[in-house]
């Protein structure tokens, strides 16, 4: 590839690939780093997305086999979904571990599909626990009570769905070994409160919400807490088998 300079005579820049505005070949350098920084935080998007529509796709699927009602109505998904994708404007501000600096990825569309496979059902795995402690524990059975059960998925589902970013993003332990960004930090902080606000907002009757009790986040935080540890796990596993980039 030819390098060259603005100052230089202008057949040698006819015949560069790039002109340096600048003599400095540190400009490349940053140049490199900036475009594994960018491959790194698009490779994160596509891991999140693809796996959270995967795991939903289930517990949809089957929540609208089993229940008397609809699991959540149609302009609670769009809500939930536009709170979603909001949550990962981050990204393209988000840091990117040193490994991934120092070697470049290589893109590798078996193994986002293997990762979308493997990590997508875990989170049907706690939507179905929410179904249950909607249904046996808060006793939401019955289309008369279909609002409760709606709002706790709404809430849960939200909740996993944000806070899973931090466990995606990073080969690492979130948090500890690994920290986002501020940027996407205060983002995905903003979108899971705003989530938690809702049913207790002005407007949340107009969307089909009700007011949760207060039982109900005790609940919340352990499913949390669990799936973000068997997320952790299964992350693990699978960067043990099949590598993470």
């Amino acid at each position: 590839m030819g390098i060259s300079v603005d100052t230089a005579v202008d057949i040698a820049k006819e015949s560069a690939d790039i002109i340096l505005l600048e003599k400095n070949l540190l400009i490349l350098e940053s140049g490199v780093i900036e475009g594994r920084k960018t491959f790194a935080n698009i490779i994160k998007y596509i891991r999140m997305g693809t796996s959270s529509n995967f795991g939903n796709m289930f517990s949809v699927l089957g929540a609208s086999a089993i229940l008397p009602f609809l699991p959540m109505q149609p302009v609670q998904i769009l809500i939930n979904n536009l709170l979603y994708d909001f949550s990962q404007t981050g990204i393209p501000f988000d840091d990117v571990d040193r490994e991934d600096l120092i070697k470049p990825p290589k893109w590798k569309v078996d193994n986002i599909r293997r990762f979308m496979i493997f990590i997508g059902p875990v989170s049907s795995i706690f939507d179905y626990s929410t179904y249950a402690l909607m249904w046996f524990v808060f006793g939401a059975t019955s289309v008369d009570n279909q609002a409760l059960f709606q709002t706790g998925w709404f809430v849960e589902s939200l909740m996993t769905q944000t806070l899973i970013v931090h466990v995606i993003r990073t080969a690492k332990i979130p948090f500890f070994q690994s920290r986002a960004s501020l940027p996407m930090l205060l983002i995905t902080a903003t979108v899971m409160g705003v989530g938690m606000y809702l049913p207790f907002s002005p407007i949340g009757a107009s969307l089909g919400f009700v007011p949760l009790p207060a039982v109900y986040f005790l609940w919340l935080a352990l499913i949390l807490t669990c799936y973000c540890v068997l997320t952790q796990f299964v992350k693990i596993w699978f960067i043990k088998k099949y590598g993470y980039t």
